[in-house]
């Protein structure tokens, strides 16, 4: 019995760790004002796309994206990396 009450009481908290939010984009990425007008014709769906830009804090970014079936881009990653003083 105390190991059903446990695993009712932690099931939520766990189905909540799993939710993530999907990234949005930011100035300076791809998608920031929506899709690109250009189609990726030449690359297959699922093919990973490396995009690197700096922002407006001088960070340098590095985001992933991912070729859907309909050629549109997702964002899956960015990293932001801060410059040494």
């Amino acid at each position: 019995m105390k190991p059903l009450i446990a695993l009712m009481l932690c099931a939520p908290l766990l189905a909540a760790c799993t939710t993530a939010q999907p990234l949005e984009p930011i100035p300076g990425s791809i998608t920031y004002h929506g899709q690109p007008h250009m189609k990726l014709t030449q690359s297959p769906p699922g093919t990973r796309l490396q995009h690197h830009f700096t922002n407006q804090w001088g960070q340098d970014v590095f985001e992933t994206y991912i070729i859907q079936p309909d050629r549109s881009l997702k964002l899956v990653s960015r990293e932001e990396m801060t410059q040494p003083f």
